[in-house]
């Protein structure tokens, strides 16, 4: 067990052996979520995340170096980022030392960062709706990470910074997909990416600073520990309705 985890999952199982408490087996509701994901798969309807119809209209256009337009519109593709956003708070939800949370999510945008730019020059793709299934599953793996599940299950604790950094390139490379379908022009293609990259980072750190400020408001009210479980039943769900979208639009693709 991590030393900065000990402490708030020492109190996090305390509570739940009084109560609920994490089954040793997979429990009904991770069978009701990939039902809820497959049953979504029947839909018409998707729910898609990226670069807006605007913004693309807009980046078509763009040629040449343009700095602020990417660092913008690479703040607001984070700020809207459901599925990031989902995933990094899962990520700090048990870390209480700034130090803790800077490695996590430095990982998390080191990874980011990698596969989006090389897989831009690059070319790399694969489906959009898998790899943003496969984004969606990130959040159900952190949830069920927060909740002891793979110890419960498993006898065992996944390396949390390799997990982070590793769902960092996944996050990356579904934008990288992404983009590559909006023709950017070749002209000054490294510097723009570069600067979106920046731009991730801004609102990396400004949604992040939403949350903590939330989540350390939460702490002090005496309730976190005994929602907690709660909190990432709820985190996991929505997990896996992204994935459902997601599984929707390949479908229907």
């Amino acid at each position: 067990m991590y030393s900065f985890l000990k402490r708030p999952l020492t109190q996090f199982c305390k509570t739940y052996q009084r109560g609920i408490s994490m089954p040793k087996t997979f429990p009904g509701y991770l069978w009701v979520g990939l039902m809820l994901a497959v049953f979504l798969s029947t839909s018409n309807d998707v729910l898609a995340h990226g670069v807006t119809a605007g913004d693309k209209g807009y980046i078509q256009e763009i040629v040449g170096v343009q700095i602020l337009p990417f660092i913008y519109l690479g703040a607001k593709h984070m700020m809207t980022g459901y599925d990031h956003l989902l995933f990094l708070l899962g990520v700090i939800f048990f870390l209480y030392r700034s130090k803790d949370i800077g490695i996590y999510v430095t990982l998390f945008a080191v990874g980011h960062v990698i596969t989006l730019i090389s897989g831009v020059l690059m070319h790399i793709s694969v489906n959009a709706y898998l790899i943003d299934a496969v984004i969606g599953f990130s959040v159900v793996y952190k949830a069920l990470d927060n909740m002891g599940a793979f110890q419960q299950w498993f006898g065992f604790q996944p390396n949390t910074k390799v997990a982070t950094f590793g769902f960092g390139l996944i996050h990356g490379f579904g934008l990288a997909t992404k983009i590559q379908d909006y023709d950017l022009a070749p002209d000054g293609l490294l510097a723009n990416l570069i600067s979106f990259n920046f731009g991730v980072e801004i609102g990396q750190i400004l949604a992040l600073s939403v949350i903590l400020i939330a989540i350390s408001f939460w702490r002090k009210s005496g309730s976190f520990m005994r929602h907690a479980y709660t909190a990432n039943t709820v985190m996991m769900m929505l997990g896996f309705l992204l994935m459902g979208y997601q599984i929707v639009g390949y479908l229907n693709s």
